[in-house]
């Protein structure tokens, strides 16, 4: 009878490891977080396709591969998304902020962490700081990412001229290319200038329903990011002068 139990565990662990693997396998980060390869090629698609452009059809350099990757954490609003689904993933294409039907609600993020299950209200300004700070922590390297994209743009703008036999489609492609970099940039500093807003809006009905010592805390947190914000290492240049505008 031992040795029955000792194998029917076996092959039930057997199980429950392959059905783990499975979920594992179908997240959205890939292996315990990791991104698979140009899953956020996406991006580039959605900026230029919500301005009336096309997407080029070069291959993701790993540098621009790597700016998608950063980029996303910051355009993914806030609290989107239930707790468990960031474990076994709820990733989605999101729609740029040049599409007419976008509209920027800044209380949806405070309404939310009011309204979702806490222990207390510390708990909610504790979310609030964690939030701030790791879109902190987010945003050097994903402008250190961008600097070198720009620059290396730059070089691929400059070079064209001297490329010989270069195809229409060539250059087309190419310049495609560094129309999505710069709406993906942009796309991160309007989410970011957004976030401010939101993050704003929360704290101050949190400090109207439960004061708590927290809050200077959470209001020097924002407004570090706001510094950041207003004063970014680079600045995407719109392309055909479209520039980002911010509604709601």
């Amino acid at each position: 009878m031992p040795e029955n139990l000792r194998q029917i565990r076996t092959v039930v662990s057997a199980i429950v490891l392959a059905l783990l693997g499975a979920t594992l396998a179908g997240c959205s980060g890939g292996d315990f977080g990791r991104t698979r390869a140009d899953m956020h090629r996406w991006l580039g698609a959605e900026v230029t396709s919500s301005v009336g452009l096309k997407p080029s059809q070069f291959q993701l350099t790993d540098e621009e591969r790597q700016l998608r990757d950063l980029a996303y954490p910051l355009i993914e609003p806030p609290l989107s998304r239930p707790a468990w689904k960031s474990v076994f993933g709820d990733y989605k294409a999101l729609p740029s902020p040049w599409r007419q039907k976008i509209v920027f609600d800044r209380t949806m993020y405070g309404r939310t962490l009011i309204d979702e299950p806490h222990r207390s209200h510390s708990s909610r300004y504790a979310q609030l700081i964690e939030d701030v700070r790791n879109d902190i922590t987010r945003f050097e390297p994903f402008f250190g990412s961008a600097i070198r994209v720009i620059d290396l743009d730059k070089k691929r703008n400059a070079s064209m001229t001297r490329v010989s036999a270069l195809s229409p489609k060539e250059k087309e492609d190419a310049v495609e290319r560094m129309q999505e970099n710069s709406l993906i940039i942009q796309w991160v500093q309007q989410c970011l200038e957004q976030r401010v807003s939101s993050y704003r809006w929360g704290l101050e009905r949190l400090v109207i329903q439960a004061p708590d010592g927290m809050a200077a805390d959470a209001d020097r947190l924002i407004g570090e990011l706001a510094a950041q914000t207003a004063n970014p290492p680079v600045a995407a240049q719109p392309p055909y002068g479209r520039a980002v505008v911010s509604k709601g």
